[in-house]
């Protein structure tokens, strides 16, 4: 919880959502580790709120499945379980492998958009941005969700995606688990440029299947958890 000091108090509209920001970014990134209590008072002292504020963000992150609410001890960051991630990163593949298919299929302007997207990606990389790279990462993966048009899908696709966040963000921490990843990204977009649904099924299929073997050599948590 040391790092809770370094971040500088917010402002006070949107407190709620803007909490929730804060401490979602805060798990993602490691500097709430799994199983660690989220001790409500330092978090609002840190950020310069009130505790009403961050106990509703601890709800909002409980129903998201970062955080679990637990009797006497209060909040404590959801800890994963090795098979919980590799179930969680089989069923998401089988997701973003459906959308592939039919992303290919959606207007000139939002694969457009798309192809954009990884271009930014891209110079995040070249500078070593990590945490814009992820953000952008992230919105290339929902996008061709969204490029799909299947609003069921969509829904089943943001439920796993949430949970899945810290666990595909460590999977990029080696610099060469990072290089092969964006590699799988060009090969991505590539496919998705040319319009072939079945190579970018397949890309996106096992972009996801080469996530747990980056990810199981930086487990960190009781028992192996993430």
């Amino acid at each position: 919880m040391n790092d809770l000091a370094m971040d500088l108090p917010i402002a006070r509209t949107s407190l709620h959502g803007e909490v929730t920001a804060r401490l979602r970014d805060m798990i993602v990134e490691g500097r709430l580790k799994p199983a660690e209590r989220i001790a409500e008072l330092e978090v609002a002292k840190a950020l310069g709120v009130s505790r009403t504020p961050v106990r509703e963000a601890l709800k909002v992150l409980a129903s998201e499945g970062l955080v679990e609410l637990l009797p006497l001890r209060g909040a404590v960051v959801k800890a994963f379980t090795p098979k919980d991630a590799q179930d969680m990163l089989a069923m998401i593949a089988l997701l973003e492998q459906h959308a592939g298919r039919e992303a290919v299929k959606a207007p000139e302007d939002e694969i457009a958009a798309i192809l954009a997207l990884h271009e930014r990606m891209r110079a995040h990389f070249e500078r070593r941005e990590r945490p814009e790279y992820f953000a952008l990462n992230q919105q290339i993966h929902n996008a061709i969700i969204e490029a799909a048009h299947n609003s069921t899908l969509a829904m089943l696709h943001g439920v796993v995606r949430t949970r899945m966040r810290r666990i595909r963000y460590i999977g990029n921490h080696k610099p060469e688990n990072w290089g092969a990843a964006m590699a799988e990204h060009e090969e991505m977009i590539a496919a998705l440029g040319a319009r072939d649904g079945e190579r970018l099924a397949a890309a996106m299929h096992a972009h996801l299947a080469n996530t747990w073997p980056r990810v199981s050599a930086m487990v960190t948590g009781p028992d192996g958890a993430v």
